[in-house]
C-alpha cells in the first residue's frame, strides 16, 4: 500500500512540475533551508532589538519630582548643568530657574542647546546665539524683535517645566575707600560758605531801638 502510494507521487511530481522526483525534493530541500536561515537572522535580530529596548527601559529611570531651590547664585546654577546624572538639569530665563530635565535629550551633554544649561540664558535666546558673550541674562540693549522672541521663550518654559527657584541678584559692595571719600565730600559741604563775602549777622531787638534811623534830628 505504502509502495503504491509512493509510486503515486512519483508520478503526480513528474505531471505537475515537470521534474523528477529527486529533483523535486533537492529543490524543496533548499527552499527549506532558505526559509530556516532567513527567519533565523530576522528573528534573532528581532529579539536582540526587544532586548535593548528592554535593558534601556529598565535604565531608564522615572524622574523624581522638581525640588525648589529658592534663590541660588549663578555661580551655584552652574552645578546643574547636566555633567551630574544624579542632579536636576536647570535652566534659566529673566533670573527664573526652570527644570528642564524632561527635555535632557535637548539641554543636557551633546544636545544642541546644551551650552544653555545651568546658565541664565536670556541674551542668547533672543538674539538666538550660541556665542559665550551672550550667555548671560543680561538684556540691556536688545531690540523689540529680540525682546519679543525671548518673551515667546519665557513662555513657553513657564508652560513646560516648573519653575524652582530665581538667581540671586549681586549688589556692588561699598569699599572703605569710597566711603571715607563720600564722608569727606559731605564734610566739605557743609564747611562751605553760601555765599561769597562777610557774613550776616542777626540784629537784637534793642539795637534796632537805638539804631540811628530811629533817633529824632535836634
Amino acid at each position: 500500500m505504502a509502495l503504491q502510494l509512493w509510486e503515486t507521487l512519483k508520478e503526480a511530481i513528474t505531471a505537475y512540475t515537470g521534474l523528477s522526483p529527486a529533483t523535486f525534493f533537492t529543490v524543496l530541500a533548499l527552499l527549506w533551508a532558505v526559509y530556516y536561515v532567513a527567519t533565523g537572522l530576522f528573528g534573532s535580530s528581532d529579539d536582540h532589538i526587544h532586548q535593548r529596548s528592554t535593558a534601556f527601559e529598565e535604565q531608564m529611570e522615572p524622574l523624581p519630582p522638581p525640588v525648589q531651590l529658592g534663590e541660588i547664585t549663578e555661580e551655584e546654577l552652574k552645578q546643574y548643568d547636566g555633567s551630574d546624572s544624579k542632579k536636576p538639569l536647570l535652566m534659566a530665563i529673566k533670573g527664573q530657574i526652570y527644570d528642564v530635565s524632561q527635555s535632557r535629550m535637548f539641554y543636557g551633554p551633546g544636545g544642541p542647546y546644551a551650552l544653555f544649561a545651568g546658565k541664565d540664558a536670556s541674551r542668547a535666546l533672543a538674539k538666538m546665539s550660541f556665542e559665550e558673550k551672550d550667555l548671560t541674562g543680561d538684556i540691556s540693549g536688545l531690540g523689540p524683535f529680540e525682546l519679543d522672541a525671548l518673551q515667546d521663550w519665557e513662555y513657553k518654559f513657564m508652560s513646560k517645566y516648573v519653575k524652582v527657584g530665581t538667581i540671586k541678584k549681586t549688589t556692588v559692595p561699598v569699599t572703605e575707600r569710597d566711603a571715607s571719600g563720600e564722608a569727606s565730600g559731605a564734610a566739605e559741604t557743609d564747611t562751605k560758605p553760601t555765599e561769597d563775602g562777610p557774613s550776616q549777622t542777626p540784629v537784637t531787638e534793642s539795637e534796632e531801638k537805638s539804631s540811628p534811623a530811629d533817633t529824632k534830628e535836634e
